[in-house]
């Protein structure tokens, strides 16, 4: 992996991003109930706390749980809820030594069938179906890794220009389309709310 990624709107988070499969993993599971960059941001401020280039899977696997959980507290907090997500970063980084060895990249690295590695990405902890198809898109979309039927299996990620999420930005102007329409889906989900009572 190497390549410019725009996730985090920062070029040192978004270079480690491009080319450090457990960087994205981490920033993908990061992703949620914080703003994308915040999220994204994540894995350059946690590699800069261990004073690491890069996201290692064994250190932090073998992290005492209190020390890592202090080391994302540290203001600026990486998370809103530092304390649950170090617990999952982890959880992830334990099942990629128990399961891949460490190396995130052999959890797509010669899948040939898109449904197999949706699969997979479902499997590691903190990711669900969605989250698994967003960063199934993401793969396919700005990763170069384009498994048969992958567009399918990444469901509406997967379409082309869909900006539907972190997988559809490359730069400022794609990642405002992608937020007006995350305030389109909640507006609609509010309203459906509302309707329903």
């Amino acid at each position: 992996m190497d390549v410019t990624l725009h996730l985090a709107q920062d070029p040192e988070a978004d270079a480690l991003l491009g080319r450090s499969p457990l960087a994205a993993l981490v920033g993908m599971l990061l992703d949620q109930q914080v703003p994308m960059e915040w999220a994204f941001k994540g894995p350059r401020t946690i590699a800069d706390r261990l004073g690491a280039d890069d996201l290692d899977a064994h250190d932090i696997a073998a992290q005492d749980p209190d020390a890592f959980s202090s080391l994302l507290s540290e203001k600026p907090a990486v998370h809103r809820y530092p304390g649950s997500m170090a617990k999952r970063i982890q959880q992830l980084c334990q099942y990629l030594v128990e399961h891949y060895d460490g190396d995130a990249d052999l959890v797509w690295k010669g899948v040939d069938d898109g449904r197999e590695l949706l699969r997979r990405l479902e499997d590691l902890p903190g990711f669900g179906k969605q989250k698994a198809q967003i960063f199934l898109a993401l793969l396919g979309k700005q990763l170069g890794v384009r498994p048969q039927g992958w567009q399918e299996a990444a469901g509406a990620y997967g379409e082309t220009k869909s900006f539907r999420s972190v997988a559809d930005i490359t730069g400022p102007e794609s990642l405002a389309k992608v937020r007006a329409h995350k305030q389109e889906m909640k507006a609609a989900a509010k309203a459906a709310k509302s309707a329903g009572k």
